[in-house]
């Protein structure tokens, strides 16, 4: 499935603080954590904590499937294996290796992004989702994500799967694109990770909204969290 981009309206470092975990919150970390260790995809970009390496993964997932970022990802890396070279290179030569991806102004983000982190910031990232968010191109979700995933920050990330996902289990009301409803949404996400394992949880999430929780047709009868959803009789196969 392919990552859509972020529903967020604020900035992602604030979900936690101060939330109270939902009523049926333990379970479903519990139920959908175990699932995870599992049954979780195994991409290649879960095999690293570089930040850059993990960076360009969530840029290349934005609107694009996972199958198709799988080559791409292993190729553009092979190509430039560190954020220094990246930022060295032409933009035409970014260009012609994003070729076939599409949504192109990913290619001059990321291209800008590394730039930034090589020149301002002697090749080091940013480690906390506010500094994430001060590089070119890089939004709430992009932040959060690389936050959680390279550097194990305590942020809830939410983009429309994970939305999806929150939306079914707790029964989160208000219109679809609403930007009160997409706050409550990073609230929840921010109150649901389990401290010190931000990275397993947000791509369990995201797991579980890709290939079970899905936008048509989700495959109730096989959830991990099912006994945990409060919309499950919503679903529930006739």
């Amino acid at each position: 499935m392919p990552r859509p981009s972020s529903l967020a309206r604020r900035p992602a470092g604030e979900e936690r603080r101060g939330r109270a975990l939902p009523e049926n919150g333990r379970a479903f970390r519990r139920r959908l954590l175990a699932w995870y260790g599992r049954h979780q995809r195994p991409l290649p970009w879960r095999r690293t904590r570089d930040p850059y390496a993990i960076l360009v993964s969530e840029i290349m997932l934005q609107q694009t499937q996972v199958a198709r970022v799988e080559e791409y990802w292993t190729r553009f890396l092979r190509r430039y294996p560190t954020v220094e070279d990246l930022a060295q290179a032409p933009a035409s030569a970014v260009r012609e290796s994003w070729d076939g991806l599409g949504y192109y102004a990913r290619a001059r983000n990321l291209h800008a992004a590394a730039r930034h982190v090589a020149r301002q910031q002697d090749g080091a990232f940013p480690a906390t989702v506010d500094g994430l968010r001060a590089l070119p191109g890089i939004g709430p979700y992009t932040a959060a994500a690389v936050a959680s995933i390279a550097f194990g920050a305590d942020v809830g990330t939410v983009d429309t799967n994970v939305a999806r996902v929150l939306s079914r289990v707790f029964r989160v009301r208000g219109r679809a694109k609403s930007a009160a409803r997409s706050r409550g949404l990073w609230r929840l996400a921010g109150a649901l990770v389990p401290r010190g394992r931000s990275g397993d949880w947000n791509q369990a999430l995201m797991d579980l909204g890709a290939t079970i929780c899905t936008a048509r047709a989700p495959s109730c009868p096989a959830c991990p969290v099912r006994a945990a959803c409060r919309s499950r009789d919503r679903y529930a196969v006739r």
